[in-house]
């Protein structure tokens, strides 16, 4: 993963913010709230996930793309083509 310390907090804030909406959408289903709400909030919930995902990976491709076959791919240990499925995983 990235070693810049603005994308690595990037990426713990949104998994925080999506832990919270996870929090809120156990509570509604507990307490028996209106569907609706449920759906949106885990809907919410999903997105945040994946725009996380999304930053992971991009920021994975620009440091191979900064440094071809050097340290930043040699580090997590993916090829350019592992990145890409990654980044397909999430679309």
């Amino acid at each position: 993963m990235t070693t810049d310390p603005q994308t690595q907090r990037k990426i713990a804030n949104r998994l925080r913010r999506a832990r919270g909406q996870l929090d809120a959408v156990i509570a509604a289903v507990e307490s028996g709230g209106k569907c609706r709400d449920v759906v949106t909030q885990l809907s919410a919930v999903s997105s945040a996930l994946d725009r996380a995902g999304f930053v992971i990976v991009s920021s994975a491709m620009r440091d191979c793309a900064a440094d071809p076959g050097g340290t930043a791919e040699k580090e997590d240990g993916l090829t350019t083509e592992e990145l890409e499925k990654l980044f397909l995983m999430l679309a």
